[in-house]
């Protein structure tokens, strides 16, 4: 396990614990962990299957999750947005996600896109402490010809990038944070809320008329990635799941092998409600990566850096390994919780026309 790090924002470096530097941002933050790997390598590693104990209700509760979603309509609204940008239109989009509440998007399309002649989708989940920022910021999907829906995550929007969702929902005692707020019943979860609107974003792009409904493809990185990997073993239909480096995989396991945070809220919480340790992991074993990996059937395309202290390589190995479906893994080896930064996108373009068009 590996404590220390130095953390870069352009030329400027400072060293300490981990959880000092906010290094779940996918940005111009990196984590670096020295010149070592982080976890276990070689066999031991691309077999790694971890071991999270799945609840008997797994799968009706998230039946009964999405089914009581859905007794509200998706109701997207689509408001046009005068960004000055002339080769792409711009919508502010809000949907119904959890429990009807609204949850704010950007959709961006080719300029020009009709109704006539709807174009492949891609919906992108956002990485911890993020928001979906500026309408202007994130423009590669609907450049290369795709509806891009970026959607904003319920009370967060303030690490890294603004958001615009609130989470109505009060929970119990919690960490500073998001990853324990709720988490004395899977019922209250922080993350059945999210995961929700995560799947009723496919929802709604699905329902715009300027989207080919049956081509969407869901993308994320660290917790969007989470997000993409859970969307896919709920939803049926998807083209592609491109999870980068992805959050919320083998969580018991990560606890114990990584002192960074967003996992270390989690053991924070531990260390003062000494007796609540069962009782935690059953409720994050509702939500974990690896459960819904072997749910998922549509081609994936994950990937890991092998010297990343956030999301360890066999948490997300563990997800890989467990995938039902068609599945490929790029392998960063120096990196830490960049991955393959602006490679991955050029890396995902040709994948994307591979399932798209």
């Amino acid at each position: 396990m590996v404590r220390s790090f130095r953390c870069e924002i352009g030329s400027q470096q400072t060293t300490g614990r981990a959880h000092r530097c906010p290094p779940f941002r996918h940005g111009p933050w990196r984590a670096r962990v020295g010149s070592v790997y982080t976890d276990i390598t070689g066999p031991e590693l691309t077999s790694y299957r971890g071991s999270v104990a799945e609840p008997d209700d797994f799968d009706d509760f998230w039946r009964r999750t999405l089914e009581a979603a859905r007794q509200h309509e998706v109701d997207v609204r689509l408001t046009p947005v005068d960004t000055g940008l002339t080769t792409v239109d711009t919508y502010d989009v809000t949907f119904a996600g959890w429990d009807g509440q609204r949850i704010a998007a950007w959709l961006t399309v080719p300029a020009g896109t009709a109704p006539g002649a709807p174009v492949p989708a891609v919906v992108e989940y956002l990485g911890y402490g993020g928001g979906r920022g500026l309408p202007t910021e994130r423009l590669l999907w609907a450049s290369a010809g795709y509806a891009h829906l970026l959607m904003d995550t319920r009370g967060q929007g303030s690490g890294w990038a603004t958001g615009d969702t609130p989470d109505p929902d009060g929970s119990g005692p919690a960490i500073p944070g998001v990853m324990t707020r709720g988490i004395e019943s899977p019922e209250t979860y922080y993350y059945r809320r999210l995961t929700t609107d995560a799947v009723r974003a496919v929802d709604a792009v699905r329902a715009v008329d300027l989207v080919d409904g049956t081509r969407v493809a869901v993308l994320g990185g660290s917790q969007g990635g989470g997000m993409a990997i859970a969307v896919a073993g709920l939803v049926e239909g998807l083209a592609g799941v491109f999870p980068r480096v992805p959050f919320l995989c083998d969580q018991r396991h990560a606890t114990t092998i990584t002192d960074a945070y967003p996992y270390h809220e989690v053991v924070d919480y531990l260390a003062t409600h000494r007796t609540a340790t069962e009782r935690v992991f059953r409720t994050l074993a509702y939500f974990d990566g690896v459960l819904h990996a072997a749910r998922a059937t549509a081609p994936a395309w994950f990937s890991v850096a092998l010297m990343d202290p956030i999301c360890p390589p066999s948490t997300v190995y563990a997800a890989h390994n467990a995938w039902a479906g068609p599945k490929e893994i790029t392998v960063w080896e120096y990196n830490g919780h960049d991955g393959g930064g602006a490679h991955e996108d050029a890396d995902t373009l040709p994948r994307l026309r591979s399932v798209l068009g």
